[in-house]
């Protein structure tokens, strides 16, 4: 049995952005229909390069003890060896791999 402990990479949309970020729980929650991811892991840099789109995710998620995330904005949930840089990019008009999971049985090329 292996001491090492999990971490995940949580990769979803939110308002036109992708959001990755690291954490060590990650659990269908008790809301119906939300991930919860709890634990979120922001490195300790000591570079003196600083990352906009880092600082912006530890200042959107400062006082966040446990998020939920609607299940149809999640992207994909990773276990991961190490944990990595948080980051919120923009997702481009054209970017075709970023798709909403359709819940009622309506595709994008069928009507109404």
């Amino acid at each position: 049995m292996s001491n090492r402990k999990k971490i995940f990479k949580v990769v979803f949309h939110h308002q036109s952005k992708v959001y990755e970020l690291y954490a060590k729980e990650v659990s269908q929650g008790s809301l119906y229909g939300f991930i919860e991811v709890e634990e979120i892991l922001f490195g300790e840099r000591s570079s003196v390069v600083v990352d906009p789109s880092e600082e912006s995710l530890k200042n959107e998620f400062r006082e966040v003890v446990r998020t939920y995330i609607p299940m149809h904005s999640v992207i994909r949930i990773d276990e991961v060896e190490k944990e990595g840089t948080p980051r919120i990019r923009d997702r481009e008009k054209d970017d075709r791999t970023v798709m909403p999971f359709i819940l009622d049985g309506r595709g994008p090329d069928k009507e109404a």
